[in-house]
């Protein structure tokens, strides 16, 4: 079922298709508000209520983008209203972030060097220190593979912004992780020193 049939199919009221719409964006929805918001109760009742809207306003849903796109932008706005609305916007990058993360991946069960998923999960956590702007970027380019037309279109960011933010956001993620190689290569060095 293409996204025409599927948004029809709920307008006429078939609830079986807006569950299958809900279990076919339910993870886009979910990474986006994650990204965003970070609090895992606030996420789920954020996600909840992005679908909500979505059913309410599936009648407003022309297919000039895809539907993924339009939900995607429903999500990103619900979650930028939840912050303002919460007076959360601290976005701004700490150094104890880092640390933090960087006193998480070293030196777990005396291992020497990071393993794969250990850097796969320093690499969430990084993400996740970036300001909000960034990191949802990054998110929706990188890990769902928006290109940067639906970027724009589901943040209303002009393209020249986004690959802005995008340089930025691994700018930044490249230092940090060089941060933690260095920590990581000092604390081997005294491992190596005091055994």
């Amino acid at each position: 079922m293409n996204d025409a049939e599927l948004v029809q199919q709920v307008i006429n009221g078939n609830e079986n298709a807006f569950r299958f719409l809900v279990a076919k964006h339910q993870r886009l929805v979910l990474h986006i508000v994650g990204r965003i918001v970070r609090r895992q109760e606030d996420c789920e009742d954020i996600c909840q209520e992005v679908f909500m809207k979505v059913f309410r306003k599936i009648r407003k849903f022309r297919g000039d983008s895809q539907l993924s796109t339009w939900i995607a932008t429903i999500a990103y706005n619900t979650s930028l209203s939840y912050i303002r609305s919460r007076n959360r916007k601290q976005e701004l990058f700490m150094d104890e972030d880092i640390q933090s993360v960087a006193g998480k991946s070293i030196d777990r069960r005396g291992q020497k060097t990071l393993e794969k998923e250990e850097v796969k999960q320093l690499l969430l956590e990084m993400i996740e220190t970036l300001p909000v702007h960034y990191r949802t970027v990054l998110t929706l380019f990188h890990l769902e593979e928006f290109s940067y037309k639906e970027v724009g279109e589901i943040t209303g960011m002009p393209e020249g912004t986004i690959k802005s933010y995008l340089s930025r956001a691994r700018k930044m993620l490249k230092e940090r992780l060089e941060q933690v190689s260095k920590s990581e290569k000092t604390n081997i060095f005294t491992e190596y020193a005091e055994g």
